[in-house]
């Protein structure tokens, strides 16, 4: 089994990271021809970037749309960026002060994240304007992160593994060395389960987690009158 989580997480990593940059690059490269910022919009580029801050960590739109969608949403992202900031451990041989600090606070971030997903999937069941909208995938993406928020939680506070092991095996990944992972059937489906996430992230949905850095609704500012927008092709086709 060390073996094959080895590798598997090598497969995962790899495609990961060159989908995901690959999707970035089409993004970046895809042209914005009409300057459409969301109103009101800010018209200043500072403006701007304090209007995505708001976005990225208060989700202001959905707060402004919907007061029960964004109160699972917040809870689902923001207990997952704690628990991912408290799975720094696992990859740092000598773990800083302040991470140290906040493993408490990762710790019980769980019960948010899949306070937060089973909120979102039982609107997804039971409200039936979302029910008609939504697509087998949609429940699939929720089912997966809900078991892996739940075997985390299960290793946390109920069926505990070595965690020390679990970091030598990640470190030692890190060094092209395989070191033992423990023989735990929750860490098995946990690592399995994650491993499927980062190898669909980059061809799912999930890409909003990115993609929002890239939409011209929020990254544009509002001044059209005092500069005008051209995307770079029609830029250069203006330039000849």
């Amino acid at each position: 089994m060390t073996t094959f989580f080895a590798l598997l997480f090598y497969l995962a990593c790899a495609v990961f990271v060159i989908g995901l940059g690959y999707k970035l690059y089409d993004f970046a490269r895809t042209p914005a021809p009409l300057s459409i910022p969301t109103t009101p919009a800010p018209t200043t580029t500072s403006g701007v970037v304090f209007r995505m801050a708001r976005e990225v960590v208060l989700f202001e739109s959905l707060f402004k749309g919907n007061l029960w969608i964004w109160l699972f949403g917040w809870l689902f992202h923001m207990g997952l960026f704690l628990v991912l900031v408290r799975h720094l451990r696992y990859f740092i041989a000598e773990v800083p002060a302040w991470l140290v600090f906040l493993q408490p606070f990762g710790k019980y971030a769980g019960f948010m994240m899949v306070a937060g997903l089973a909120g979102l999937w039982v609107r997804r069941l039971f409200v039936e304007r979302i029910r008609y909208i939504s697509t087998l995938s949609d429940h699939l993406w929720l089912a997966l992160l809900l078991t892996i928020g739940l075997t985390g939680l299960g290793m946390t506070f109920l069926m505990h593994v070595d965690v020390v092991a679990v970091k030598a095996f990640f470190l030692g990944l890190m060094h092209f060395e395989m070191n033992p992972l423990p023989a735990h059937p929750g860490l098995f489906i946990h690592l399995l389960l994650v491993a499927l996430l980062m190898i669909l992230f980059p061809f799912s949905k999930l890409l909003h987690a990115p993609g929002v850095f890239f939409s011209p609704t929020r990254n544009m500012a509002d001044n059209p009158r005092e500069k005008r927008h051209l995307a770079p092709w029609a830029a250069q086709l203006e330039k000849n």
